[in-house]
């Protein structure tokens, strides 16, 4: 099942749709026309009971989002898809939740096969009417906008930060900006091993 790429932090200066970015953990869930969704994952691995909180995320999608999904990719005739969705609850940070408490997803790209992800434009104009993240900024990504980004003032913005997505030429370009104060957090969560920084961040 195809794998959500690597959001890299280099900022770039051009023309993109800026998302929330919820702070939770990335599932993806593969559609065909005849089963409906049938294989979910993490990031790296298949679904299984051994993943205690995040096992429970097969069923809040189907409950969530399959109808729906399903009447969508089948006017877009697609024969299989994947859907990417963040799974979160209030208390979740850098991908660890609490297991006492709701979590629910929600959607945030697709990739129709062999087609790769589609544009962040035609993501809104299908899938908009659904409950995605919010988007906070369309236009060009300038410095005021990272400092207010990162200050955690960019109106609408939770807490991590934004993803932001343009099309350049065929392809979807995609980076993240992290608030300052998430930034602070992360480092505290990791009493100062630096790998497990880079790699939560």
């Amino acid at each position: 099942m195809k794998q959500y790429p690597s959001i890299p932090h280099d900022i770039r200066f051009i023309p993109a749709y800026v998302f929330d970015k919820l702070d939770g953990s990335n599932i993806r869930a593969e559609w065909h026309f005849r089963k409906g969704f049938w294989k979910f994952g993490s990031k790296t691995r298949l679904l299984g009971t051994d993943q205690l909180w995040i096992s429970s995320a097969d069923r809040l999608i189907r409950q969530k989002y399959e109808d729906d999904l399903s009447k969508i990719f089948r006017q877009q005739r697609y024969e299989k898809v994947v859907a990417f969705f963040e799974f979160y609850g209030a208390s979740s940070f850098a991908g660890h939740h609490i297991d006492q408490e709701d979590h629910t997803v929600i959607l945030f790209d697709v990739s129709p096969h062999k087609k790769g992800l589609i544009p962040p434009n035609e993501f809104l104009k299908i899938y908009g009417h659904l409950d995605i993240p919010k988007m906070l900024y369309m236009g060009n990504v300038t410095h005021p906008l990272v400092e207010d980004v990162r200050q955690n003032k960019l109106s609408g913005i939770t807490f991590e930060g934004v993803v932001c997505k343009a099309k350049v030429n065929r392809d979807v370009v995609m980076f993240k900006i992290k608030t300052l104060q998430w930034l602070k957090k992360l480092k505290e969560y990791c009493h100062g091993d630096q790998k497990l920084f880079e790699q939560l961040q």
